[in-house]
């Protein structure tokens, strides 16, 4: 498997080598929908909370005598039906919390990265900053001349590629990622991926250790 390499001008240079029995598999729906739910559910706070009858101030006496004043019987201003009264069935706090192991998790990066290669969205540029410090004026060139200023990108940097992540983090359709924050939801919210050959290296080597 191929992807191809872009230069600083846009012009693809050559292409680079994947290994077809990481990056060329079968695509697992059924882990990828589950890996996306997942992180949704726990993305909630589970932290909205109503306050039941019992948990309402007042309403410790009841308001009238049961019987002779022909009202209804009542025995506390703090019932539900009551203004002021408690909440029925409202939501309470709870943990929303869902957990995978580390060997799923790596078997669903993988199916989402085959996935994407299958639609040709993924594209290595050989760009180097020409300046010591992050230039977000020659990321959004790059960008330009690769044909990607429409779309939402997803920018794999290294860890410690600090000024590419800075240059390119202002412009509003790029998520710099680094590798060891890659997850599901951001990678199936992208349209495409895109790979400096300074450190895609770096990302196959941490990838072949997820098989």
């Amino acid at each position: 498997m191929q992807v191809p390499l872009f230069n600083r001008a846009g012009e693809q240079i050559d292409q680079v080598e994947l290994r077809d029995d990481i990056f060329g598999i079968e695509p697992n729906q059924s882990v990828m929908h589950q890996a996306l739910v997942r992180q949704l559910a726990n993305a909630r706070q589970g932290t909205a909370d109503t306050k039941t009858r019992g948990e309402v101030s007042g309403g410790g006496r009841k308001p009238w005598k049961q019987k002779g004043t022909g009202r209804a019987r009542a025995g506390s201003a703090r019932s539900p039906l009551w203004k002021g009264g408690g909440a029925i069935f409202g939501p309470q706090p709870r943990v929303r919390t869902v957990k995978i192991s580390r060997k799923m998790k790596h078997k669903i990066l993988l199916s989402m990265l085959a996935n994407n290669l299958d639609q040709k969205n993924v594209v290595c540029a050989d760009w180097e900053l020409a300046t010591e410090q992050p230039k977000t004026m020659q990321a959004q060139e790059l960008v330009n001349n690769v044909g990607l200023a429409n779309k939402k990108i997803i920018l794999f940097v290294a860890p410690y590629d600090f000024h590419s992540a800075l240059s390119f983090a202002n412009i509003p359709n790029v998520r710099p990622l680094s590798f060891d924050q890659i997850n599901a939801y951001d990678l199936a919210n992208s349209d495409c991926w895109l790979c400096l050959k300074k450190d895609f290296d770096h990302f196959k080597e941490m990838v072949s250790q997820w098989v």
